[in-house]
């Protein structure tokens, strides 16, 4: 039935069965909007990991690296591996998103440059949910339809996934995705790498798959596409970026105090590193068992080889892992973008006294944009790399204004509007969106609109006046007071936007919490050079210098793999 059989979709059921017994269990526990925003700040150091783990897996994601992996070898995992070398930074990261007790990134920017910017952002925002919610419906999409041989097309089951994932996600908010985030981030873990030994026995070793391959197939930098010099501009532009994809501030902040957060969106990308690799290996997999695809429908390679080398019911529970997957990623995104709209856009312009009964319910119906533009952006889509490179760019536009205003205190909003209006005219120039354009690839792009962006802020920022005192003292108090100092914000009538459930309050004849190693380098990067000791940001030292000694473990372990049977 629908190309599966009765194994397949008895998994199928069971698995969702269960999705849908959670989401309904989690309603009562949404009784406001920092409940259905934020979970409430609950989460330990286990469910903060899964959260980022299955937040940040997308069903496209497998998708677009085995495809870019079919067509130019393992070089194209740098679609997803263009954020390996930003991964070290959340650990500098996460404690930012907790300390400043925000509801959404939109508030950042609104605390920081005032409403207007905060209106802006919460648009791009909204652009972003709905294109990634677009991109993951297009790839899950996609993968159905080539699994069950097009008994069920990739638009149908667009549509069928939709009404499961929104059901789900206006009922239990952060929580539910949370919580599923975790099981099926375990199951596509074990699932990523269970395809390989199936392909290895298909292939009759990999020694087999190196003499029928070429040698740069197994090399992690192509001839074209995805050079050298393509890697290095997508690092940058991904470091820039990462800091203002919305639903970060759920995922950096949402634990229940900063180390749960810091290990929480750290380690649970490092794991979906290791998921990378091998989504990586099944394309180059998929390219030795099935030539016949070809370039033009490289991004089928994923499903087919789903299709041809898992044994009933393991391809059910693949299917079902791939359809969680965009349950708990577009429910966060759902669940983000409603927050955005609500707090930055409905409470600001239309209702600033409304009840948080009254709020909940226009988040739970917000939730329903993000969705029908997700849903028709997925119908219009060509290819799910096509969503990919344009997410890249108008997260990068907002990534600036984020780093300066957490550095530089002379950051101001017109600064942000300056550079703003130089990036994008940098992309209508350079990229092929008009006839005038030069057509530049997006690694030249990046070259040139990133540098332009800073500068124009710096200069903008420093011919206009800068933002209110009170205002910037307010902000940077936030960043200064660790979690479990909120008594002194509390004494300095510094607002306290959403504070948590499970706040334990230090000790206070110990001594500050900053000069016991919860200094941040990040806030105090411009003056480092005047105040650095060690053991006030021991914790940030270590933590960054463990991620970065994994970076590299992860890069010799891809490498020394790629050469096993050469």
């Amino acid at each position: 039935m629908f190309g599966l059989t009765y194994l397949d979709l008895g998994v199928i059921f069971t698995y969702f069965a269960g999705l849908s017994w959670i989401g309904a269990r989690t309603y009562a526990s949404v009784k406001n909007t920092g409940d259905y925003f934020m979970g409430g700040r609950r989460f330990n150091k286990f469910l903060m990991i899964g959260h980022a783990m299955g937040t940040g897996t997308h069903t496209d994601q497998p998708v677009a690296v085995a495809g870019a992996c079919y067509q130019h070898g393992l070089a194209g995992i740098w679609y997803q591996w263009m954020w390996m070398f930003s991964t070290p930074f959340y650990w500098l990261l996460s404690p930012v998103y907790r300390r400043l007790r925000y509801v959404t990134t939109g508030d950042f920017f609104e605390k920081r440059y005032g409403k207007t910017l905060g209106a802006w952002y919460a648009a791009m925002g909204l652009l972003y949910f709905t294109t990634n919610c677009g991109l993951m419906l297009k790839g899950t999409g996609t993968t159905i339809d080539v699994v069950t041989g097009g008994q069920v097309p990739s638009d149908y089951a667009v549509l069928i996934m939709t009404g499961l994932f929104v059901t789900y996600s206006m009922i239990g908010g952060l929580v539910a995705a949370v919580i599923t985030d975790f099981i099926q981030g375990l199951f596509i873990l074990v699932l990523s790498f269970l395809l390989i030994p199936f392909a290895l026995n298909a292939a009759g070793g990999i020694g087999t798959i190196h003499e029928g391959l070429p040698a740069e197939m197994f090399s992690f930098i192509a001839p074209e596409e995805i050079t050298l010099f393509f890697i290095v501009m997508v690092i940058l532009n991904g470091l820039v970026s990462i800091v203002v994809q919305p639903h970060h501030m759920a995922v950096g902040g949402a634990g229940k105090d900063e180390m749960s957060c810091r290990m929480g969106w750290t380690y649970g990308n490092f794991v979906k590193r290791l998921m990378t690799l091998g989504w990586a290996f099944v394309g180059v997999f998929a390219a030795f068992l099935f030539p016949e695809l070809g370039n033009e429908h490289r991004e089928q390679a994923f499903g087919l080889a789903v299709n041809s080398l898992l044994p009933a019911g393991l391809v059910g529970l693949m299917l079902a892992s791939m359809a969680a997957a965009v349950m708990s990623s577009c429910d966060s995104f759902m669940v983000g973008g409603s927050a955005l709209f609500t707090r930055n856009f409905y409470a600001k312009y239309f209702n600033a006294n409304a009840s948080e009964g009254h709020y909940l319910t226009v988040a739970r119906l917000a939730s329903l944009v993000v969705v029908v533009g997700g849903v028709l952006y997925a119908f219009w889509l060509d290819t799910v790399i096509q969503g990919v490179l344009l997410l890249w760019k108008f997260t990068a536009f907002f990534g600036v204004a984020f780093w300066m205003a957490l550095v530089w205190r002379r950051a101001n909003r017109y600064g942000v509007f300056t550079s703003l209006f130089a990036m994008v005219a940098c992309v209508l120039i350079t990229s092929d969106m008009t006839s005038y354009s030069l057509g530049w690839d997006i690694e030249y792009q990046i070259a040139l609109y990133l540098p332009v962006g800073f500068a124009t802020f710096i200069v903008a920022s420093l011919l206009t006046r800068p933002e209110n005192d009170r205002q910037l003292d307010d902000f940077y108090t936030l960043l200064k007071t660790p979690v479990g100092e909120e008594a002194n914000l509390k004494a300095a009538g510094v607002d306290i936007m959403l504070e948590g459930d499970n706040i334990q309050q230090v000790d206070d004849q110990k001594g500050p919490l900053l000069e016991r190693g919860h200094s941040l380098l990040l806030v105090d990067l411009l003056s480092l050079h005047k105040k650095f000791n060690f053991h006030h940001y021991r914790i940030d030292l270590l933590g960054f210098g463990l991620a970065w000694l994994l970076v590299g473990a992860f890069i010799l372990l891809g490498i020394g793999l790629a050469r096993v049977g050469a």
